[in-house]
């Protein structure tokens, strides 16, 4: 059983422009998904090939680590194609890390898009390394999904449910979306 207040950390990058060589990439700190207790801050290259490390970075030398329990975060890509490897990154941090998912991702979409970087197959076993993507029923009997590491699937589920208290995504994610928007455009707007 998980604690109501388990410390959560949701990463959501900001919006980019084809001139864009950076956008950031927020990292919120969540109890559950009840209390906002930190925000973190790294940038990464559009398309790039930087964001593990800079993710690890950053989850390394925050003075919150010690009390996280897993990292959260929006999708594998942050950046464009800027894949995070959810193995080295838990490897890398010690930590559980829930990649969240508002629809089954479209993998063959993806293949067919990296292959046409010169590095496909260091890019491509990122993605393979996010592992198995699984389906899971919100309260409100909507599917989500998702993949892991580092955590049982049933605390996985319990998470994602413990952090949506205000719709489908975790609050985590959601407040990092709206704050990487608003760095970027001023103003936050969209969907996580």
């Amino acid at each position: 059983m998980l604690k109501p207040e388990i410390r959560i950390l949701g990463f959501d990058d900001g919006p980019f422009d084809t001139k864009s060589k950076t956008t950031p990439v927020i990292g919120v700190i969540y109890r559950g998904g009840k209390f906002l207790d930190g925000i973190l801050r790294t940038d990464v290259e559009i398309d790039g090939l930087d964001s593990t490390g800079k993710l690890a970075k950053l989850i390394n030398s925050t003075r919150h680590k010690q009390q996280l329990k897993v990292v959260m975060l929006d999708g594998i890509t942050v950046g464009g194609f800027n894949i995070i490897d959810i193995k080295q990154l838990h490897e890398s941090t010690g930590m559980p890390v829930i990649v969240f998912n508002r629809k089954h991702p479209d993998l063959d979409s993806v293949r067919n898009v990296l292959m046409n970087l010169a590095d496909f197959d260091t890019r491509w076993k990122m993605v393979k390394n996010a592992g198995k993507i699984k389906e899971c029923k919100l309260d409100n009997d909507k599917k989500i999904y998702y993949q892991s590491l580092g955590m049982a699937d049933d605390d996985v589920e319990d998470t994602l449910l413990l952090s949506s208290t205000h719709g489908d995504i975790p609050e985590p994610l959601r407040v990092a979306h709206l704050i990487a928007t608003a760095i970027v455009r001023g103003e936050s707007y969209g969907r996580a």
